[in-house]
């Protein structure tokens, strides 16, 4: 993949954040019991907060002032026992909130990973798998301060502005006015700021996604860079991307970073007010010692509120972007899916129709075009053609990994639209040139086939794909363990235990895509001796550029220009003297 491939933008539709916050509340809400003890615990740590300053105001005025010191050390004391259980509360807040943050956001994860599995081919095939992982991985990661954050900053310290706007104004409504006087520019400087934050954080994700991308493309394919010797050009191109994300990155920090000066100006503004107006309008005379430092407490109770809210404020900018990214996911439709009213599919017997089928990827240009042939059950078909002239495209229709623009594909009778996927492909084993192995042990690998197989199930399989010799010489035998992709094994052992893996699930229709491509001629020979008797009563499409491998197919479809140009079997093909003659010939020499 090109590097402009890679950063190529992703388009995430455009929702409002008021909608991401609502449906990130909604997965807070399954843990409402904790959530409501929270908010009682939050209630109280307001309510202590609100207070502590007219504890000051009555030690100073009512106690401190005539004299009363054995009174004072009453206060003292019911202060320090409520702001004790303060303390307590708030550890105890976090650790809940920690608690329900961290499944919810498990629950975000599992949901993401489980409806992945639902999309089909096209969606993975217009993104790079490190941009896919980047939403599962850190988009995800990031929503756990914010969801954190929306219960133990956004609601007490909304509350706590509240509370303490009606103690000032219950207080003096004139000095409290005064003391609100820098908050008017906070607001145009929220206001202000705002689009101009999320637009640029945004940004940063994109930027972000594009590294993910890179280095997972770049590690996956570390043997080609190596046998090209291209380090030098890999880590440029690395370093340019790492440019742009510095860069982004920095360009979003300058612009949250102007919050916080607003915010100071407004507290300075605030503060100077209200002394003015207690100096000069109201009059020092009428006001006690007391209530001043007790307004002057108020100021900075109002204003340090509005400054967490103003760094969650910049923290749910700069994560709501991650939250679109994550949901995007989710509200991303699978073009194959179950339609309404299907039936599951009965025991197959394998016929197999394609009636007049047209078919073409995301280019438009079309890939098969009008297609029609009827298979019996058992047959072996045998498809041969040049590169991309729509072979693996006929046996991706029959799996239904993609749907035909026009034109049906039936098994049995049944319009596979009209069936449920699991059932269909239940059925089926489908076996390319490039199968993928798990890390686990070869013994799993095999029963990922058929997840109850029996080891006895497992050993036979093994033995009809001739696998069985190569993995009892190996120490552990079938408890051998593979690394990622089974690196340590051969392409050709590789590819045997794929096969067995394809042969243990007992499908009715079976798929094979250069699936022997890997297996040297002699081992090709023993699998094809094994496969022999298994192929036998079912429906099986063989896709293979080595013409020796499929003589003994009972039809022979030659694929061009997506259409199916010649048909017959071995014999009358070479007699015909077309396509697969001259293919067959050139192979020969």
């Amino acid at each position: 993949m090109s590097i402009n491939a890679i950063k190529e933008d992703e388009w995430v539709s455009d929702v409002s954040k008021r909608e991401t916050i609502g449906r990130l509340l909604k997965y807070l809400l399954k843990y409402k019991k904790k959530i409501i003890i929270v908010l009682f615990i939050m209630i109280y740590c307001v309510a202590v907060s609100i207070v502590n300053p007219l504890f000051i105001e009555s030690a100073i005025d009512d106690y401190i002032t005539p004299g009363n010191f054995k009174g004072l050390i009453g206060l003292i004391a019911a202060a320090l026992a409520v702001n004790i259980v303060w303390i307590l509360l708030v550890k105890l807040r976090m650790h809940m909130m920690a608690t329900v943050t961290n499944n919810a956001v498990k629950t975000i994860r599992e949901e993401v990973f489980e409806h992945l599995q639902t999309l089909d081919f096209k969606y993975f095939d217009s993104r790079p798998t490190g941009k896919i992982l980047s939403r599962v991985m850190s988009d995800v990661n990031s929503l756990n301060n914010v969801m954190s954050n929306l219960v133990l900053t956004l609601i007490p310290d909304s509350i706590l502005l509240v509370g303490i706007v009606v103690i000032m104004l219950i207080k003096d409504w004139r000095l409290a006015l005064f003391a609100m006087a820098g908050f008017p520019l906070l607001i145009v400087s929220i206001t202000a700021l705002e689009n101009l934050c999320h637009k640029n954080w945004k940004n940063v994700r994109r930027k972000s996604s594009n590294v993910a991308a890179f280095i997972h493309e770049e590690i996956a394919g570390i043997r080609i860079v190596k046998s090209y010797s291209a380090e030098e050009e890999t880590l440029e191109t690395f370093d340019e991307l790492l440019k742009e994300h510095k860069e982004s990155f920095l360009k979003a920090v300058r612009i949250n970073d102007l919050y916080n000066p607003f915010i100071e100006i407004g507290w300075a503004i605030s503060s100077f007010a209200m002394y003015f107006a207690a100096i000069k309008i109201i009059g020092i005379d009428n006001l006690t010692i007391g209530t001043l430092i007790a307004f002057g407490s108020y100021i900075g109770l109002f204003w340090q509120p509005i400054s967490s809210l103003g760094d969650f404020y910049n923290q749910l900018v700069t994560n709501i972007a991650a939250a679109e990214r994550v949901f995007d996911v989710l509200d991303t439709a699978p073009e194959i899916s179950d339609e309404t009213g299907v039936t599951e599919l009965p025991p197959i017997e394998g016929g197999v129709v394609f009636d007049n089928v047209t078919f073409a990827y995301e280019d438009k240009v079309k890939v098969l075009k009008d297609v029609s042939f009827a298979i019996k059950p058992g047959e072996t078909i045998a498809l041969v053609g040049p590169t991309g002239a729509g072979k693996t495209t006929i046996v991706n229709l029959i799996s239904r990994f993609y749907d035909p623009e026009e034109g049906a594909v039936l098994i049995d009778g049944h319009d596979i639209k009209n069936v449920t996927i699991e059932s269909l492909r239940q059925q089926m084993g489908i076996m390319t040139q490039d199968n993928f192995l798990f890390s686990g042990t070869i013994r799993d690998n095999i029963r990922y086939g058929k997840l109850d197989a029996t080891d006895e199930e497992i050993e036979n399989a093994a033995k009809i794909v001739n696998a069985h010799e190569f993995i009892m010489k190996l120490e552990k035998g079938y408890d051998t363990e593979l690394a990622e992709r089974g690196s340590g094994l051969s392409v050709g052992q590789r590819q045997l235990i794929a096969f067995a893996r394809t042969i243990i699930s007992d499908p009715k229709i079976l798929i094979l895509d250069e699936a022997t491509s890997s297996i040297d001629t002699k081992n090709e020979l023993m699998v094809q001796q094994g496969i022999a008797a298994i192929l036998k009563g079912r429906t099986s499409f063989v896709i293979a550029h080595r013409l020796s491998t499929i003589r003994k197919a009972d039809r022979i479809f030659v694929v061009d220009d997506g259409h199916i140009v010649e048909e017959g079997n071995h014999e009358q093909l070479m007699d015909a003297h077309g396509i697969y003659y001259n293919l067959s010939t050139a192979q020969a020499v």
